[in-house]
């Protein structure tokens, strides 16, 4: 790893921090203008047989000093988000786009108060809880021959690991609309994304029009946590790839991604 130092982080204004979004947004609404002829959209008629990847996320989760209607009112958000996305076609040369399908999250719009981070504190906002969509949506393309664009991580461990089933740091975080998740089909398939609710579960899945000639694993190595010397604690790792033919039998490892998070909470006190 390069470097598993990590600088004590910087307190902004508020008037800086909104000036900042609202710059970046803008930003961000342009370039979409100029790609509108590139993204995926839903197709009613198009039904893909071939499973590529299915995966589930619990959506309430027992969280230390968290109060519990907001991880209900994440399950409605959720419902929101989910609804411009479930059945999106990515055609070969498409890109899709989180944000670009769900829109701004507004109480107007229905989305409620839920649990949002903000420079590494815990706070209330419309909207909260979405990055558990990013999360299983990157997890999914991680298993799957999209390419992944855009993809932003998590710049803070915030809850100690609760039953833990996939590396750390494998989720990606949101913001509208310039913290985006982005998925690129540079294939000849076409591909598909399947979203759901049930009683416990954010449910999804990856379809496409042909059966998938690659298998893959995700993996971590060089987990560490470290003190650092302005007193707290960091956590690292390196996410990699491997691709395995399912034709021939051949392998590749790739790095996907090196992770540096601040945690915020004391590791040696949650062990």
């Amino acid at each position: 790893m390069n470097s598993n130092n990590v600088p004590k982080p910087n307190k902004r204004s508020n008037l800086r921090n909104i000036l900042g979004r609202e710059y970046y947004s803008l930003k961000r609404q342009l370039k979409w203008l100029q790609m509108s002829r590139e993204f995926a959209k839903p197709d009613a008629n198009v039904k893909l047989a071939h499973s590529i990847m299915r995966h589930r996320s619990m959506m309430l989760r027992p969280l230390r000093e968290v109060e519990m209607y907001l991880q209900h009112n994440k399950i409605t958000n959720l419902r929101l988000a989910i609804a411009p996305i479930h059945g999106i076609v990515i055609r070969p040369g498409e890109t899709f786009s989180i944000w670009q399908r769900v829109g701004r999250p507004t109480a107007k719009r229905g989305f409620l108060e839920g649990l949002v981070l903000h420079n590494g504190r815990i706070e209330k906002g419309i909207g909260g809880g979405l990055c558990q969509l990013g999360n299983l949506l990157y997890w999914m393309a991680l298993h799957s021959p999209l390419t992944i664009t855009e993809r932003y991580r998590h710049g803070f461990d915030v809850f100690p690991d609760i039953n833990r089933t996939i590396p750390f740091a494998c989720g990606a975080t949101l913001a509208y609309n310039y913290i985006d998740l982005q998925l690129r089909n540079d294939t000849d398939d076409t591909f598909q994304i399947n979203l759901w609710i049930d009683e416990e579960y954010l449910n999804g899945a990856i379809l496409s029009d042909r059966e998938s000639e690659f298998e893959y694993k995700i993996y971590e190595t060089d987990h560490l946590i470290k003190m650092q010397p302005w007193g707290g604690y960091t956590r690292h790792n390196r996410i990699w790839r491997r691709q395995t033919s399912l034709i021939d039998g051949l392998t590749s490892e790739t790095l996907v991604t090196e992770n540096h998070a601040i945690m915020m909470y004391n590791p040696l006190l949650t062990a």
